[in-house]
Parts: C-alpha cells; structure tokens; sequence
C-alpha cells in the first residue's frame, strides 16, 4: 500500500513538472490569465469591503473571517485544477471510450487521467488566495503552513467530489451537467459566512457538498486553535478520498472496452 502511495505521488509530481513546462512554453498567455484571474476574484474584496462598511458581521464573520473563506476556498480551488486539470474530462472520456490508453499504462490509472493537464488560470487563483491569506494574517510561516494543509485538504476533497460525481457516469450515462452544478455549488456555499446558513442545509454542507471541512472548519481553527478540528478535517478529506477511489474503479468494471473505430462500425 505505501508502495503504491509513493508510485501515485511520484507520478504526480512528474505531471507536475511536466505541465509546469509546457505552460511555461506561453509565458504571456500564461501570465495573462493568471494575472486576470488575479484581477477578477479581487474585485469582490472591494464589493465585501464596501457591504461590512455598513453592517458590522454578517452570520457571526467579520470582513477578515470572510476573506480568510475566500483565502481558503481560491487556493484549493486553484490547487485542485492545477494539478488534477483533467478532472473534468472523466465523463467525456468515459462515455468516448477514451480510458482505453490510460488502462495499459503501468500506473494507476485515475492518477494517470487526472494529473496529465492543468488549468493555467487556476494558477491565478492559487495565488490570489495565498495573496490575500497574508493581507489577513501577516508573514507568519506557522500559521502559513497550517493554511496550506487546509488548502492540499480543500483539494483533495474538492476534487474527491467531482471524481465521485464524474464516475457515476459509468452507471447512469453523461454526468457534465451535474458535476458543473456540484462545483459552483461548492464555491457558492464555501465563500459566503456558514451562519447564514440554517436546518437542512447546514446538514448538506459538512456531508453531501464537504464545504464545512474545506473551509468553515479551517477558518475556526485560525481563530481558534483545536488539534481535534484539524484531525476532523484530515479525515474528512481521507474519506472522500476512498470515496472518490471507490466509485471510480467500482465503475471501472462497468467500463467497455473504447476501440472507437469498432463503435463507429
């Protein structure tokens, strides 16, 4: 098992770098989209700043506890498609017959899949939250470091998620749709104060949509400080994780074979 794990975050890492590379090839276009992704998620600091100039909290935040959800969820957000850019492509390659390539790989394949492309504008909000965590908090790299676990935490589970969702494409058909709609509700819920928030839903946001353990817990914890939160939070993204594990390669037994000149005849 622990065999595995190192072969999984060694081929990850080659992605990484490799993709690192080819972005690198278009430094313009690279530095655009960043900067502009910069650029349009700062706008909404101004639009927070303006509304907690006339109201003192809203659902129990202040205008820092806000940004500091806004922190949390832009850099795990941009993490996850950083490296896992092809994570929105599973279905589209599920439903083609496209999975074929990855499968005679030695590796493991859902590695393989979503770890072989990375968004350039997620790099935007990668940094745009690590910008904005240390307009908040200052230089401190303790606390900087307890951030970046809840943002590799943050990805894990966002993208646990969305793999979860795309896989049931091996069972029920096209699933594009659904899982556009489970991640903007995943930024939705996890930008604005958990307070507002009341009964039934509040229940959906720490099981269903895990946007309580991707942000509103973490944010807590900067607050203040309960190594039992952190432990809920590493395994809450630990059992999304299996999940995310579980439901693709239990849908991987479903799968048909993707010789598309055979499917075209």
């Amino acid at each position: 098992m622990l065999m595995e794990v190192k072969k999984s975050l060694k081929l990850m890492s080659y992605y990484f770098k490799f993709n690192i590379s080819s972005a690198m090839e278009y430094r313009v276009s690279f530095l655009i989209q960043s900067i502009g992704m910069i650029i349009n998620n700062s706008a909404f600091i101004f639009f927070w700043w303006i509304l907690f100039n006339n109201v003192n909290t809203i659902g129990g935040y202040g205008f820092k506890d806000v940004m500091m959800l806004w922190a949390l969820s832009s850099t795990s957000f941009g993490m996850c498609f950083v490296v896992f850019g092809n994570i929105n492509q599973i279905t589209r390659m599920i439903l083609n017959g496209e999975l074929d390539t990855y499968l005679l790989q030695p590796k493991d394949p859902l590695i393989n899949i979503i770890c072989s492309k990375t968004i350039v504008s997620a790099w935007g909000d990668t940094l745009y939250g690590i910008i904005l965590f240390f307009f908040i908090k200052g230089i401190n790299i303790k606390i900087f470091l307890l951030f970046l676990l809840f943002c590799i935490t943050g990805a894990i589970m966002f993208s646990s998620v969305l793999i979860t969702i795309h896989s049931l494409s091996f069972y029920t058909g096209n699933t594009e749709g659904l899982a556009q709609l489970v991640t903007e509700f995943l930024i939705s819920f996890s930008i604005y104060p958990e307070g507002i928030f009341k009964g039934g839903i509040k229940y959906i946001l720490y099981t269903i949509i895990p946007a309580g353990f991707m942000v509103y817990i973490p944010a807590k914890v900067f607050n203040d400080f309960n190594i039992s939160r952190i432990f809920a939070v590493l395994a809450a993204a630990l059992i999304w994780m299996c999940i995310a594990y579980m439901m693709f390669y239990k849908g991987l037994k479903k799968y048909e074979s993707g010789n598309l000149i055979l499917n075209k005849l």
